[in-house]
């Protein structure tokens, strides 16, 4: 079983990663959970989502806390919370930076894979506003392999509507731009 936690901020769209990610598993023939941990957070506030997959039936309904791999939205939280807790020594670890993987990688002391991409860039770029959940799902996709990137289109445009291509194009730019060390 694969698990995924996402740190974002409040406002930020980790909630909704968490869910296209369930619905293109689930798309495929998988089995998915994608669910929330809310406190008194607001927009703006750190936030984590977590993701489950895999091929047969998950009966487990508990917190992650020993994830497969770590999305990171907003790199700010790299120092404020720590990312990097509980997610395994050969873990990966997908930050939103304009940094290279190896310096993260260096800089954290991460001995697992370490993938970045500028998502807050390439989501200025495609949406003109700088959220980045649909954009650091593709680096995820891109990273993982977990589902095509064609199973995430129906989620996006049951979620989106009319501006789903904005958000497929942003999603596709990250897929093509992470970098892994």
């Amino acid at each position: 079983m694969l698990e995924i936690r996402w740190h974002g901020r409040g406002g930020q769209g980790a909630v909704t990663s968490v869910e296209m990610l369930a619905l293109a598993a689930i798309g495929e023939g998988k089995h998915a959970q994608g669910f929330p941990s809310f406190g008194p957070e607001r927009k703006g506030a750190p936030v984590a989502a977590f993701n489950r997959i895999d091929d047969k039936r998950i009966k487990v309904r508990s917190h992650i806390y020993t994830p497969d791999v770590v999305v990171v939205l907003d790199s700010s939280l790299v120092g404020l919370v720590d990312v990097t807790e509980g997610l395994k020594d050969d873990g990966i670890l997908i930050v939103n930076t304009a940094k290279a993987a190896k310096q993260l990688k260096e800089e954290m002391n991460f001995k697992g894979t370490v993938a970045t991409v500028d998502a807050t860039r390439i989501a200025r770029d495609e949406l003109g506003v700088p959220i980045t959940n649909t954009t650091m799902l593709g680096a995820l996709i891109k990273v993982l392999k977990v589902v095509k990137l064609d199973s995430v289109e129906a989620p996006l445009e049951h979620k989106f509507g009319r501006i789903a291509q904005k958000n497929m194009a942003a999603l596709k730019r990250a897929y093509e731009e992470v970098k892994i060390s």
